[in-house]
Formats: C-alpha cells, sequence, structure tokens
C-alpha cells in the first residue's frame, strides 16, 4: 500500500536485491541497450528482403516507438495497480525469449507474409509488407520493454522530495544503454557474429536480469522455463542463413553496409545484396560477355576514345569489380580505378570475382573520394544505386557538377540506373533530368532482358565514324572472337540509344526524394513479376516462398 509520501513500501521490501536501487539502474541501462539493439538488428533483418533505404527505416523506427509508447502505458497503470517488481522481471523474461526466437522464425514470417500479400495487394506490397512483418515481429517484445522505465520509476522513487533525481538517474542510465546499445550492434557484434547471434546476445542480457531477480527471490520456476526455451532458440537460431532455401552457396554473411550472398552456377559467379530480387553483379569465368549492363557501359569509354580523351577510368562503386574485369579482357588499354565504401564486397571480389590485386580500389563513399581528390578521369562510372536504396548525395545536381569537374576535356559519364519504369516522372527521369542540366548531351539505352538503363553524358554526342574508329583501335589487338562479340554488342549502340529530352525535373542536395521515387519504379517491377505467381495460385505461393 503506498503512503502520502510517494513511497511504495511493499515493492522494493518484498524483493532484497532492489533495496539499493542499483538493480533498477542497471535494469533501465540494459533495457535501453537491448531496445536500441533489436531497432539494429531488425533493420538487418528486413534489409536482404526490403532493403535498408530510408523507408524501412522509418517503419522500423515508428514501428517500435508506437509499442514503446504503448508499453510507456500499460507499465505506469500495471506498477500503479499492482507495485510488485516480479511483474515486471517476468515481462522482460518473455520478451528475452520473444527476442531469442526472432532468428528461429522471423525469416519465415517475412517470406509468409509476402507471399500471402502477392495475392491481397496490387500496390506498395513492399512497403506494406515491411510494415507487417515489423508489427508481428517486432512490437510485442519492444512493448514489453517499454514497460521498464514507469515501472521503474514506481519502485526507485521512495519520497517526492527526490523523485525528480531519481527519474533522471533512471533516464540517464537508460540514454547511456541506448548509445551503447547503437554502436555495439553496427561496430562489434553485426560485423563479428551476424545478425541472428546479435539477437541472441542481447535476448539473452534480458534473460540474465531476470534471472538474477528470480533467483534472488527463490522462484525459479518461470526463470527455468524461458532458460529452457531461449536455450532451444539459441540452438535453432545460430544459422545465420536468410537465403535458407539457397542450397551450396559459395558465401553468405554480413558487412556494416550490406547482406552479402555469392553463388556459383557453372562458369558464373553472382553477387547478390538481396534475397528476394536484384542481382549486383555476375562474372562469366570462361571469358564471355555477360550481357549485363556492364557490358554495355564498355561504350563508355570508346566514346570518351571518339571525343579525343584518354584511358583513365574511375568506377564510384566498384562493388565486385566486374565491370574493371571486362574492361581488362575486352578493352585492356585502360587504366581503371574503383571506389567501395564496403571493404567486404572487396575482399569477395578478391577471393570470388577474380578481380586483379593490381586494380587500385579506394574504400570511401564516392561523392567523398571525388571531393578529395584533384585526379581528371576520361570515363567515370557511377554505380552506386542499389535496389531501392539510391544515395540522395549520389544523385544530385551538386554531385554531377562534382564530377564533371573531374572529367577531362571530351570525357563521359556513364550511370547505371538499375530500375528501368516506363512511367512518365519516374526516378530515372529525375536522374536523366539532373545530368542534363549538368551535361550538354545525354542518352540513353536499356539493356535487353535486364531492369537496367544505362545512360551516357558528355559535352557532346560523339560522331559515328569516330565512334567506330575508336571501337576499332581499342579491340585491335583482341583475339579474333573477343574482338567480334564487343564488335557485336557496341558497333550499333548509337543507333540503339535515345538522346534524352530534359522534362526539367532536378534532383538537389536540399531535395532529393529518391527513395520514394524508386519504391515506385520497384513497385511496377514487382506488381508485374507477382502477377506470374497470382495466376499460379498456392501452387505460385510455395514456389516463392520456397524459393
Amino acid at each position: 500500500m503506498n503512503d502520502n509520501t510517494g513511497n511504495t513500501p511493499n515493492s522494493r521490501a518484498a524483493a532484497p536485491i532492489l533495496r539499493s536501487k542499483t538493480y533498477l539502474y542497471l535494469t533501465e541501462f540494459f533495457a535501453g541497450m537491448s531496445v536500441m539493439a533489436v531497432e539494429l538488428g531488425a533493420s538487418r533483418l528486413l534489409a536482404p528482403y526490403f532493403s535498408s533505404s530510408q523507408i524501412v527505416w522509418t517503419i522500423i523506427i515508428a514501428t517500435i516507438m508506437i509499442a514503446m509508447a504503448l508499453g510507456n502505458v500499460y507499465g505506469g497503470r500495471s506498477a500503479d495497480a499492482d507495485p510488485n517488481p516480479d511483474r515486471l522481471y517476468r515481462r522482460l523474461l518473455i520478451a528475452a525469449v520473444w527476442i531469442a526466437a526472432i532468428p528461429v522464425l522471423g525469416k519465415y514470417v517475412i517470406l509468409g507474409i509476402s507471399g500471402l500479400l502477392v495475392f491481397a495487394v496490387s500496390h506498395n506490397l513492399l512497403v506494406i509488407a515491411a510494415f507487417l512483418a515489423c508489427m508481428v515481429i517486432f512490437v510485442f517484445p519492444c512493448f514489453l520493454l517499454g514497460t521498464v522505465t514507469p515501472s521503474l520509476v514506481k519502485y526507485a522513487v521512495d519520497s517526492l522530495e527526490v523523485g525528480g533525481r531519481t527519474v533522471g538517474y533512471l533516464n540517464a542510465f537508460n540514454t547511456v544503454g541506448s548509445i551503447l546499445g547503437t554502436f555495439l550492434p553496427t561496430f562489434v557484434t553485426i560485423p563479428a557474429v551476424g545478425t541472428a547471434l546479435t539477437f541472441l546476445i542481447f535476448s539473452g542480457v534480458l534473460l540474465a536480469l531476470a534471472l538474477v531477480y528470480f533467483i534472488s527471490r527463490g522462484r525459479v520456476k518461470g526463470a527455468v522455463i524461458a532458460l529452457v526455451l531461449f536455450t532451444a532458440c539459441a540452438a535453432l537460431g545460430h544459422n545465420s542463413s536468410f537465403a535458407f532455401w539457397e542450397k551450396d552457396l559459395a558465401y553468405e554473411g554480413e558487412s556494416i553496409y550490406n547482406y552479402l550472398q555469392v553463388k556459383e552456377e557453372g562458369s558464373r559467379v553472382i553477387l547478390g545484396t538481396n534475397v528476394l530480387f536484384g542481382i549486383q553483379s555476375v562474372l562469366e569465368r570462361d571469358g564471355r560477355l555477360s550481357g549485363m549492363y556492364y557490358d554495355y557501359a564498355m561504350a563508355a569509354p570508346v566514346m570518351a576514345r571518339a571525343g579525343g580523351a584518354g584511358n583513365k577510368v574511375l568506377v564510384l562503386g566498384m562493388g565486385s569489380g566486374t565491370y574493371a574485369h571486362q574492361c581488362a579482357a575486352y578493352l585492356p588499354s585502360l587504366q581503371v580505378t574503383g571506389v567501395e565504401i564496403d571493404a567486404k564486397i572487396t575482399d569477395l571480389a578478391h577471393r570470388y570475382f577474380d578481380m586483379s590485386a593490381d586494380t587500385p580500389v579506394y574504400t570511401y563513399d564516392g561523392r567523398a573520394f571525388l571531393a578529395a581528390t584533384e585526379e581528371q578521369y576520361d570515363v567515370i562510372l557511377v554505380d552506386a544505386y542499389q535496389d531501392i536504396t539510391i544515395p540522395f548525395q549520389m544523385s544530385s545536381e551538386e554531385f554531377f557538377t562534382l564530377v564533371r569537374q573531374h572529367l577531362r576535356p571530351g570525357g563521359v559519364l556513364a550511370v547505371n540506373m538499375n530500375m528501368r519504369q516506363d512511367a512518365e516522372g519516374g526516378i530515372n527521369d529525375w536522374l536523366a533530368d539532373t545530368i542534363a542540366a549538368v551535361f550538354p548531351w545525354v542518352a540513353t539505352v536499356d539493356v535487353p532482358w535486364y531492369t537496367n538503363r544505362e545512360l551516357f553524358a558528355a559535352d557532346a554526342a560523339p560522331e559515328p565514324a569516330a565512334y567506330a574508329a575508336a571501337l576499332r583501335e581499342l579491340t585491335a589487338e583482341l583475339p579474333a572472337g573477343r574482338q567480334a562479340d564487343l564488335t557485336a554488342l557496341l558497333a550499333d549502340l548509337p543507333g540503339r540509344w535515345t538522346e534524352y529530352r530534359s522534362g526539367g525535373r532536378l534532383l538537389t542536395d536540399d531535395k532529393a526524394p529518391v527513395e520514394l521515387l524508386s519504391m515506385r519504379a520497384i513497385d511496377a517491377i514487382i506488381a508485374q513479376e507477382a502477377g506470374y505467381y497470382r495466376e499460379q495460385g498456392l501452387e505460385g505461393l510455395l514456389e516463392l516462398i520456397g524459393g
């Protein structure tokens, strides 16, 4: 029963471990840490399926804040109605087990929701699926963790005279724990042991808190059940595979920036950073052209040579180095330098994609690299757009102005726009308009059989005769077979590209809604692909979920 000074004698007195308040502060600290760890883990769990765009981050943050707010309300009312700490620590046990189960069941929930929505949703499928997955997987444990602070205030405040100080200490411990919970998963646990074990580590912290409390109270039955369930989840959920249906992957892992998957299919090596859609790189180890956009991007050095420029090429978004590999095989006179923000992708490029150790690759953001160097190049390839994750700072007028400043006279910009969209006013139109505001001449060509569109920009259109002469010059020393293949691919490209006429749209550093625009493009692609599964019914759904 509470007295009129705000004391709660029945709460802490019944639990000796709480009398000094130290354990209350520790509980607040680790609860704050776990919420942030779950939030960051959520982004990594969802990214291989829905991307790591700002839209997905918005969904994660919003759903977790909703859960925390509801937990705050419930926790305060619950503590007022019955100030028994057993209830709070029992909720921590449940939260710990739920979080531990996420690595076991989360992937199946995501794929199940996505598969069912194929039949129910025609537009915004990615957004709705990500939102529902967040609601199902993360709201409940975060709701339980949201009850911690109001409950601890009830247990910790002995007198209203020092209530403000006590609440301040609790919030400070929660904030410091949240700070550590932000840095540890990003820079320590996820890169070192992966997303699955990160969930288990922070789940284990919550479990340990509750176990110590109940052991001190001599009440171990519920704690033992929770420990058994946690152990089962740890045994079943330590497998970090997101594409669990894939067999014999050459590599699957995570970096600070990406989910990474390497598949080997005969002579082909494939890099993917998304489970459900999109291939980032394909290497043909037998030396053949891949038929993908980097083959078409080899037109840029030909155009640069036709314009009187040289052989110095910069790739912003080096990835697995396939473009550099193709250039070495078909345009060996080129000097290719790469910039890749994800060092782990560069490691995979050397390990699986035969990227030469002599090819310089800088681990840097593409725009930051341009801002830091005074080097000039004959060709700059921008290949940093991945699924719907388009860095806004590498899509603006200011960025392309910086690119132009680093091109020599006659130099060429090539951009891989990886989601072709036919609707007027899509992301590709905005990008092309923005580039057209910087470069006098812009042309595009669609890559057959793929959703990529390749864009070229320069100070002037290459003369057809000069282009043909440059192609002959650059391929003169190739073996006959390779010369014929590349000539067949690129010789008629000037007749197939479309010179672009700007619609006046402009992306700037201040206003660049690239993710919303990209979401519309990928939504159209998904809707088109989903039509097949709708026609196939349940059999198609099982095919979609089971790969």
